[in-house]
């Protein structure tokens, strides 16, 4: 049956900024068990989506109870292909991942889509999606458990990622001035998160 997780936040950036950062959020501080990025396709439709598949490799590192059941070769890395589609017409990017590896202990499909938020287009809202399920029989419901505490975990750690990259390009965008000139650093918002789960 499988975990199935929902969480909503919105970041007060134009869908524009994001995209940037979207792109631009690796390496951050914040997402160090991401190793590799690789893009391995780009293309552009006829009607100016942007389609991209990016491979990513991650640490993936087991809780104890499970090193004791399952081989060490697990312990070390996991391959994430993912899918993404930018509609600069509705102003959404969507993505799809999944690993590749590892796939009978675990797998977790996750889509995500950024759009602007309409009644206000200097905000953009951010919907995330995650099923987790595992084919060891016996063993599903606590893999299926410590799958969504990681992805819980490590979806935290791409918001704050996401948020380093945009003060990131801010910043760059707006160089500190100079000859006297006051320059004040303006900390970006917490994002708001309406999480949902669903077993």
């Amino acid at each position: 049956m499988g975990r199935y997780f929902c969480n909503e936040s919105e970041l007060n950036n134009p869908w524009d900024q994001i995209l940037s950062a979207f792109w631009q959020r690796y390496p951050n501080p914040f997402s160090t068990h991401v190793l590799t990025e690789d893009v391995i396709f780009r293309e552009l439709t006829p009607d100016n989506r942007l389609l991209s598949r990016r491979l990513f490799t991650k640490t993936n590192l087991l809780p104890r109870w499970a090193e004791r059941v399952f081989p060490s070769h697990l312990n070390k890395s996991v391959y994430i292909v993912e899918d993404s589609v930018v509609d600069p017409k509705e102003h959404t990017l969507t993505t799809h991942t999944i690993n590749l590896n590892h796939t009978r202990f675990m797998t977790v499909v996750e889509r995500c889509v950024f759009h602007r938020v309409e009644e206000c287009p200097s905000w953009t809202r951010i919907k995330r999606e995650a099923w987790i399920t595992s084919g060891v029989f016996g063993l599903s419901r606590p893999i299926q458990k410590f799958g969504l505490a990681r992805f819980k975990s490590n979806q935290v750690k791409s918001m704050k990622g996401l948020e380093y990259a945009l003060s990131k390009l801010q910043s760059e965008s707006h160089p500190p001035r100079i000859h006297g000139e006051h320059v004040q650093d303006t900390p970006l918002p917490p994002a708001t998160q309406k999480p949902q789960e669903y077993s």
